[in-house]
């Protein structure tokens, strides 16, 4: 099966996975998928430091929000560079580094910032826009790995009560399959991963296995 039409994933790495020993398992883990896969990753302490930093400077949520964007970009600078992983700003940037067989890291601000159909505030964190972008390039499925581990029953609007994901986030998934992986997933991910499935627990209607 020509490379462009094997299924895509989307998998997104939490922020909160930044200085954690399991952010390189994770990492190691993805590179066992078969096919084509492209990380989102969140804003990390850089986010953190956008929302610390807005009660005292004053700026507006719009601008918290761009600002917030280009965090998710410092921090995929970080893991590109730490954990040798191509960079990769469009769909079509995504695409090349998929045919070498490698694993698009999302650099966020240029899509973000030409889109008309985002909200910009806090509601829509790097978790909506992981689902934004799984939505814009056709995935077969969303994976977001977090540092939480959810239940078996869990729902959409659980989650985003749970704080799990952002409270938009419901909106920008629009039918695409979701999984979140938890701390748990971990033992597993490889194997599963490396059979096209994904590891974790499938949310609403998604389902574990995409591929074979």
């Amino acid at each position: 099966m020509p490379r462009e039409a094997r299924p895509l994933l989307v998998a997104k790495i939490g922020g909160s996975l930044h200085d954690s020993p399991n952010l390189a398992g994770w990492i190691e883990a993805l590179r066992a998928w078969p096919h084509r896969l492209t990380l989102v990753s969140g804003g990390g302490p850089f986010a953190d430091a956008v929302r610390a930093a807005q009660p005292k400077l004053r700026y507006d949520d719009e601008t918290a929000h761009a600002m917030a964007v280009l965090a998710m970009e410092q921090y995929a600078l970080a893991l590109a560079r730490l954990h040798d992983l191509d960079l990769a700003a469009t769909p079509g940037e995504m695409a090349e580094v998929h045919e070498r067989g490698r694993i698009a890291l999302w650099r966020a601000s240029e899509m973000v910032s030409a889109a008309t159909d985002i909200a910009p505030g806090w509601d829509v964190t790097s978790d909506s826009l992981a689902a934004w972008l799984a939505r814009r390039c056709g995935a077969s499925a969303l994976l977001m790995i977090k540092s939480v581990d959810i239940g078996a029953d869990s729902a959409l609007p659980g989650l985003v009560s749970a704080g799990v994901v952002d409270p938009a986030f419901p909106d920008y998934v629009d039918g695409t399959p979701v999984t979140v992986a938890g701390p748990r997933a971990l033992a597993h991910a490889t194997q599963k991963l490396a059979s096209g499935a994904l590891p974790g627990v499938p949310v609403a209607s998604a389902t574990q296995k995409i591929a074979s």
